[in-house]
């Protein structure tokens, strides 16, 4: 993969901790070095304000306002990781744009990547950012992520950046046979991150770790 002009970032202390970061994701269990090469190109710095970009290559969620939050880099590898298992899709829905820490990091390892968000602020400047930042493969939609994006549907995945306590309709509707869903679901405080994937017949799914997300809301903000 290209590398990005930001890359260097922060200098020797932002390489240096990208380098301890990647080692403690390592040590939890982050095994894909595809995902963590992509963790390594993208500048976490460049998603958050001036005031928390020293604090960009620690394993915490950061708020980016809004009451919401820069997950947790060891969730994003872990989702990626669980998504790209079996093959990389070539098309992936992301559900949350968020920040577009996340939807970077899709990039950096899928074909196309479709990314929904509902908070128009956030829609707007990730999508500058990520222009910045020299992303081509990345279409942004504003709009209810509950809905996904019937119009590019089916999706070989589909990454969900917020808790739902039932899957939608929706999401499952729009991904095609052996094409996987990562998805944190239940309430606040009793959150599992699982894995779905669609078969010929119905869905598997599989349990990944206790996790805790800002919920999913309906409608557009």
């Amino acid at each position: 993969m290209r590398a990005h002009p930001h890359t260097q970032g922060l200098g020797m202390a932002s390489a240096a901790a990208r380098k301890r970061l990647l080692d403690e994701l390592r040590q939890w269990g982050i095994a894909d070095e595809r995902v963590l090469g992509a963790l390594e190109r993208v500048p976490r710095h460049e998603f958050l304000d001036d005031a928390l970009k020293s604090r960009a290559y620690e394993n915490n969620a950061l708020p980016i306002g809004l009451s919401q939050t820069i997950s947790q880099p060891y969730i994003v590898a872990l989702m990626t990781q669980a998504l790209l298992r079996d093959g990389v899709p070539r098309k992936v829905l992301e559900i949350g744009t968020g920040s577009g820490y996340q939807t970077a990091v899709l990039a950096e390892l899928v074909p196309a990547v479709f990314s929904v968000e509902r908070i128009k602020h956030l829609s707007e400047t990730a999508r500058r950012r990520l222009s910045a930042l020299g992303y081509q493969n990345i279409l942004f939609s504003y709009s209810d992520g509950a809905n996904g994006w019937p119009s590019y549907a089916p999706y070989d995945g589909i990454l969900v950046t917020a808790a739902t306590e039932r899957v939608p309709d929706a999401l499952l509707e729009q991904l095609g046979v052996g094409g996987r869903l990562i998805v944190p679901v239940g309430p606040t405080g009793s959150q599992v991150l699982k894995r779905l994937r669609r078969t010929a017949t119905g869905y598997e799914s599989h349990d990944l770790c206790d996790v805790s997300f800002v919920p999913l809301l309906a409608g557009r903000a």
